[in-house]
C-alpha cells in the first residue's frame, strides 16, 4: 500500500502522524511511504531522519495526498485539504465528527474512506489510539490551568499548591475516565486540594483506592457540581461520550457563581465541549473571558507538546495502521471489530451512530459497506 504522511496545518498543531520508526516498519513489510518535506520538524524530526528510514520526501501537501491510498494524519482535515482528499482514499486520523458539522458533509462528499483514531474500541469499551492523548491533555489541563491561575494572566493570583500556612488551590475534575485521572494525578502532585466527579460509582470507588488522598471522590450531578464550582479555583472538563457530543455540565447561568479569575479548562472541546460557553481556541490565543471566569478552549493541547505525542501517538496506532496497510482496509476491518468501530464514514455514507444522531444524518449499518 502506498502511505502518505502531509504536513499538518491547523493552528499551532506541530505533531505529525508518523515516526521515522513508524515509515521503518512499513517499508519492512514492503510498503512505500511518502512524507511532506518538513513534516516532522516540529516533532523533532527532520528529512535526512525519515529518508533514512526509507520515506520519499515530497514537497507539497497536494502531491502527498494525490498519491497516497491511506493518508496517516494526526488533526482532522482542515477546508484547505478537503479538495485534495479523492474517492475511496483511506484516511487515519482523529476526527471528532459529531463537533462539526461542515467536515461531517465535506467527508461525505468525498466518499473517501474516513477511519477515527477516536472511536477504535476494544472489548472492554476503552479507546486505545484516544488513550496516550488523553493521558498528555489530562496532564496538561493542570499544566495550562495552573499558568492562567497566575494574576498577569488574568486568573485569582492562585498557587496551585499554596505553600506553608496558605490554602492550596481547589481544583474540580469532572470525569474519572482518562484525561480526568491523570488530571487529577497532576492537580495532586502539586498539592492542590483535588475533588474528581463521576456519575459510575464503580469508578468513584477504583479511583478512591488509586488516587492520592488528597483526591476527593464526589458523585456527579447538577446539584453537586453546582455547589462545588463556587469555590473551585480550577475546573477541569474531562468527559467524553465516545463519538458523540459531551454534554454541558456547566451551563452558561453557572459562571455567575464563581469567583471571578476562575479557570474552566474543557478538554473535551474536540467533542463540542463539556461547558456551555466553550468555544474552540488556538495556542495563539488560548483563552476569553465570559463573566469573569477564564475559558482555555484550546481543541489539539497536546500540539504544544509535540515530542513527548507525536511518540505516544505513534505507539499505539502503528500496529492497526499495518493491518490496516496489509490486509487493506476492508478485511482488516471485518476481521478486527476494535479497527471496525473506527469507520465513521465510508464512500459517503455515515456508518457510526453517533456521528449520524449529531446531524440527523442516515445512518447505515458498517457490514454493508464492508461486504
Amino acid at each position: 500500500m502506498i502511505i502518505g504522511v502531509p504536513k499538518e496545518i491547523k493552528n499551532n498543531e506541530n505533531r505529525v502522524g508518523l515516526t521515522p520508526a513508524g515509515v521503518s516498519a512499513f517499508v519492512k513489510s514492503g510498503h512505500k511511504v511518502f512524507v511532506q518535506a518538513t513534516a516532522g520538524l516540529g516533532s523533532g524530526f527532520s528529512d535526512e531522519e525519515y529518508k533514512k528510514a526509507g520515506a520519499t520526501m515530497l514537497k507539497t501537501i497536494a502531491e502527498v495526498y494525490k498519491k497516497a491510498q491511506m493518508i496517516i494524519k494526526v488533526k482532522e482535515p482542515i477546508k484547505e485539504e478537503y479538495a485534495l482528499i479523492t474517492e475511496g482514499q483511506l484516511l487515519f486520523t482523529y476526527f471528532h465528527f459529531a463537533s462539526y458539522e461542515p467536515l461531517t458533509k465535506a467527508m461525505i462528499k468525498s466518499k473517501a474512506v474516513c477511519l477515527a483514531y477516536e472511536t477504535v474500541e476494544k472489548k472492554d469499551r476503552s479507546l486505545p489510539l484516544l488513550v496516550p492523548m488523553s493521558e498528555v491533555a489530562g496532564r496538561m489541563s493542570v499544566q495550562e490551568g495552573a499558568k492562567f491561575l497566575e494574576k498577569p494572566m488574568g486568573g485569582r493570583g492562585i498557587l496551585l499548591g499554596g505553600v506553608p500556612g496558605v490554602k492550596p488551590a481547589e481544583v474540580l475534575v469532572l470525569g474519572g475516565g482518562i484525561v480526568g485521572t491523570q488530571a487529577a494525578i497532576m492537580a495532586a502532585g502539586l498539592g492542590a486540594d483535588v475533588t474528581i466527579m463521576d456519575i459510575s460509582l464503580p469508578r468513584l470507588r477504583e479511583l478512591d483506592n488509586i488516587l492520592p488522598k488528597n483526591v476527593k471522590t464526589v458523585y456527579s450531578n447538577e446539584y453537586n457540581i453546582r455547589e462545588m464550582i463556587t469555590h473551585s479555583d480550577l475546573i477541569v472538563g474531562a468527559v467524553l461520550i465516545p463519538g458523540a457530543k459531551a454534554p454541558h455540565l456547566i451551563t452558561k447561568d453557572m459562571l455567575k457563581t464563581m469567583r471571578p479569575g476562575t479557570v474552566l479548562v474543557d478538554v473535551a472541546v474536540d467533542q463540542g465541549g463539556c461547558f456551555e460557553t466553550t468555544k474552540a481556541t488556538t495556542h495563539e490565543k488560548p483563552t476569553y473571558v465570559i463573566d469573569g471566569v477564564i475559558h482555555y478552549c484550546v481543541a489539539n493541547m497536546p500540539g504544544a507538546v509535540p515530542y513527548t505525542s507525536t511518540l505516544a501517538l505513534t505507539n499505539a496506532t502503528l500496529p492497526y495502521a499495518l493491518q490496516l496497510a496489509n490486509k487493506g482496509w476492508k478485511k482488516a476491518c471485518a476481521d478486527n471489530e476494535e479497527l471496525r468501530l473506527g469507520l465513521n464514514v465510508v464512500h459517503g455514507k455515515v456508518v457510526y451512530k453517533g456521528v449520524a444522531e449529531a446531524f440527523n444524518l442516515k445512518y447505515n449499518d458498517v457490514m454493508e459497506v464492508l461486504k
